[in-house]
């Protein structure tokens, strides 16, 4: 199952970004769903931040995996940061790190990057853990 849509440059698509992707994901478990929405919240508020663009989200779901990506218009590449305790941002890519099982960037080489990140997702049908019988 793929999703796509794209958001405006405003600070409402932050929160319509993330009940996008949790509507697209309803059968994934409520564990996983959380993650994934702090996740997508970090990303799109770097591409309203840094990007200075609109953006696109993408979901990408398989039976065991969710991949997640937003692409903004914005120049330069995103860097990981260590925000001193006052700092009170700069913690987005290092949230994503912890989170997800892998994350990365991609880009063309020209304006515009993706920021993406996977998730191993349980199965939702309950698997006995013995045999009877």
């Amino acid at each position: 199952m793929n999703q796509q849509r794209r958001f405006p440059h405003t600070l409402i698509s932050v929160t319509e970004a993330r009940r996008f992707v949790l509507g697209a994901l309803s059968d994934v478990p409520t564990p996983s769903r959380e993650e994934i929405a702090v996740m997508v919240s970090e990303l799109a508020t770097n591409a309203l931040r840094h990007g200075e663009t609109a953006f696109t989200v993408c979901v990408e779901q398989t039976p065991h995996t969710v991949r997640i990506e937003v692409t903004d218009g914005g120049q330069g590449r995103p860097a990981v940061r260590s925000p001193g305790p006052s700092e009170p941002s700069g913690r987005g890519l290092r949230i994503v790190e912890s989170l997800s099982d892998t994350w990365g960037v991609t880009s063309d080489g020209g304006a515009g990057k993706t920021v993406w990140f996977t998730l191993a997702v349980p199965n939702n049908v309950t698997e006995p853990l013995c045999e009877s019988g």
